[in-house]
């Protein structure tokens, strides 16, 4: 599997969230509203989810091992930092 274009739209208010993020994979499926969050350690992403009638938040799709997690992170943060870049030079 191979993400094959990443999309980053910043968020502009404050807060922890700074954008949202989505990824295709092989130009053939889509996962939306992937965020880019702020952390006590650095930025990290959270895989969309969804609230249950108990209240607590359940990813809707998410990677299935820690490899892969890392390496779809890796990329997306990749992306993030030259959009933060970009918006600095313009």
């Amino acid at each position: 599997m191979q993400i094959t274009d990443v999309r980053v739209r910043k968020v502009a208010k404050e807060g922890k969230l700074k954008a949202v993020v989505s990824i295709t994979m092989d130009d053939e499926f889509v996962v939306h509203d992937i965020k880019v969050i702020e952390g006590e350690k650095g930025l990290f992403i959270a895989m969309p989810s969804k609230k249950t009638a108990s209240g607590e938040y359940r990813d809707v799709a998410h990677p299935i091992n820690s490899k892969t997690r890392d390496r779809i992170q890796g990329i997306i943060l990749d992306k993030f930092e030259e959009a933060m870049q970009e918006s600095k030079d313009e």
